[in-house]
């Protein structure tokens, strides 16, 4: 642990951040497991939306700099390439 003051507050939101950036990437896929679990169904609206909803999770996490953007491009591409051999 740190000694000084401005150090250990640096711990402290560090750890703050930390969480926040897990909870949110917890989200992402929790949200490609529902997009996952709808594709084999025939409701293509709520597929649609699912599908829309990861874009946005996964956008909003490169702006917020909890993902890097080649690994938002890789799941979405992924998700999309599973849906497809899905339908199938």
């Amino acid at each position: 642990m740190a000694n000084i003051k401005s150090a250990k507050k640096r711990i402290l939101v560090a750890e703050a951040n930390r969480q926040r950036n897990v909870a949110f990437k917890t989200s992402i896929k929790t949200a490609i497991k529902k997009a996952l679990s709808l594709a084999s169904g025939d409701d293509k609206d709520a597929l649609n939306a699912s599908v829309s909803k990861v874009y946005q999770l996964c956008d909003k996490a490169v702006s917020k700099g909890i993902l890097h953007k080649n690994t938002a491009a890789r799941k979405k591409s992924r998700l999309v390439l599973a849906i497809k051999k899905l339908a199938k």
